[in-house]
């Protein structure tokens, strides 16, 4: 434990130079809330530093169990890093709802408490958007370095050593190098993004924000009609590519710029059930809102449906309509596509393509053992047999992250909110995606939520982001015993 804090405390240090953006944002933008920056900033280091230097001498190396603690505890601490500015500058805001702006935000759930984003200083929602950028990051690594170690929900298949379809995305044995490669890719795909959206029209602030949003598959915006505050064709379209390169592996991205081919992703499995599921649900949606005549034409329902699905398929949660006003099937359909599109080692939620292409997969071979019960199906994806032991591991996890829906949405309606807005904003949190209906909805945001409630959504991003086992395993007599 003692070890772990060690950890902690460079990490809360290191992550204190992360607010030399909004510092610099805040010079660049004059509105004189760069102290308050500095004051968050200067707390989080010495903070950090007190606490490395109170356990250095008791620092080991760390074994692959506490790594669950350390994701778990380090996402808890830097959201309470991160939510010192909004207390700083916005004194009306209590620590309850700072701390889920900020859980929200290096979650990349993208939803927000705060009403008035037009009127809001622009570091304060700089700020916002970069919490979507580093927290994109950190959820890359910890996919592709830190759970394949821990052997999460069938993560293990990404190990260094291990055989299967996983191959491919191997990147290199150190996690160091891995993050230094990941990095990279991250980076220069944000400053595409970035050049894109000034093109289109963008002012260089926006562009900047809602490129750090679209690559961390976030739905932080920097005004409250969201997208929809732009109304541009343009615009839509450079996101929804952004959207849609982001819910894809990284891996890919990276072997396909050292490579200089696209072949990695016409192999990738993942990649070709993602673009099938969403090509199939964009049009047939738009076919639906023009049938019930929600929009004048074809071409205007599919624009708006083009976006606003695959902005909430793959978990991003940016919106240019109230899609609540849509046919009711339209906005179930995207929240269930939230809990399966986005790929493994993506910035999305939910339980990733690889393992529903396993969970279908298995399904499929106890229907075939059930007419030839001698007969031996292993499970392939991607032409290449699937361990038992992985397929074990999936099975577990989608039970465990339904039950978790399941009890969070009891658990909103103890409360006192309805169905509709308790379903929703369960599979929204745990999926980290920012919409659910009812009170948190497309145009709307979670502020009239109950402190009480407000916790429970913030538990339920937490648990969604870690994939729910890293956090649950602690609360087990097993994980202490020595």
């Amino acid at each position: 434990m003692l070890a772990v804090a060690y950890v902690l405390g460079l990490l809360l240090a290191a992550f204190a130079l992360t607010f030399a953006l909004p510092v610099a944002c805040s010079l660049a933008m004059g509105d004189g809330l760069w102290p308050k920056f500095l004051l968050a900033a200067a707390l989080a280091a010495g903070g950090g530093l007190a606490l490395a230097a109170a356990t250095a001498r008791l620092k080991r190396e760390l074994r692959p169990r506490d790594g669950f603690l350390l994701v778990t505890l380090g996402w808890l601490m830097l959201s309470a890093a991160a939510a010192a500015p909004l207390l700083l500058i916005l004194p009306s805001l209590s620590f309850t709802d700072a701390y889920f702006e900020a859980m929200s935000g290096l979650t990349t759930t993208g939803s927000t408490v705060l009403t008035g984003l037009d009127a809001l200083a622009p570091s304060l929602n700089f700020w916002r958007a970069s919490l979507h950028w580093f927290g994109g990051l950190a959820i890359i690594v910890m996919a592709l370095a830190v759970l394949p170690l821990l052997g999460v929900g069938g993560m293990q298949l990404y190990k260094g050593q291990a055989p299967g379809p996983a191959k491919e995305e191997r990147l290199t044995p150190r996690i160091t190098e891995t993050a230094r490669s990941l990095w990279l890719v991250y980076a220069l795909i944000t400053v595409a993004g970035i050049v894109a959206l000034r093109i289109c029209g963008m002012s260089w602030f926006d562009a900047i924000c809602h490129a750090f949003s679209a690559v961390g598959l976030g739905g932080f915006s920097t005004h409250d009609r969201s997208i929809g505050y732009f109304d541009s064709p343009a615009i839509e379209l450079t996101l929804v590519a952004l959207m849609l390169v982001a819910s894809l592996n990284f891996a890919r991205h990276f072997i396909a710029l050292k490579r200089l081919s696209l072949d990695t992703y016409r192999v990738d499995p993942e990649c070709r059930a993602i673009f099938v599921i969403l090509a199939v649900s964009v049009v047939g949606i738009a076919a639906l809102l023009s049938w019930h005549g929600v929009y004048p034409g074809f071409l205007t329902a599919l624009r708006h449906s083009a976006f606003n699905v695959v902005s909430q398929a793959t978990t991003s949660g940016l919106t240019s309509q109230d899609y609540q006003r849509w046919p009711v099937f339209a906005p179930y359909w995207m929240l269930f596509l939230s809990c399966i599109v986005c790929s493994t080692g993506s910035t999305g939620g939910g339980i990733k393509m690889f393992r529903t292409l396993l969970f279908a997969r298995q399904a499929g071979r106890e229907l075939k053992l059930l007419v030839h019960p001698s007969a031996v199906a292993p499970v392939r994806i991607g032409g290449r047999p699937i361990p038992d032991s992985v397929g074990h591991a999936v099975l577990a996890f989608i039970f465990l992250y339904f039950m978790t829906v399941v009890f969070f949405t009891f658990a909103l309606l103890l409360t006192g909110l309805d169905f509709d807005s308790s379903l929703a904003a369960s599979v929204a949190s745990i999926t980290n995606t920012a919409h659910g209906f009812g009170a948190p909805g497309a145009v709307h945001n979670f502020h009239g939520l109950t402190a009480l409630q407000t916790w429970l959504c913030t538990a339920a991003m937490l648990l969604g982001r870690l994939e729910i086992f890293s956090v649950i395993v602690l609360a087990t007599p097993a994980y202490w015993r020595k």
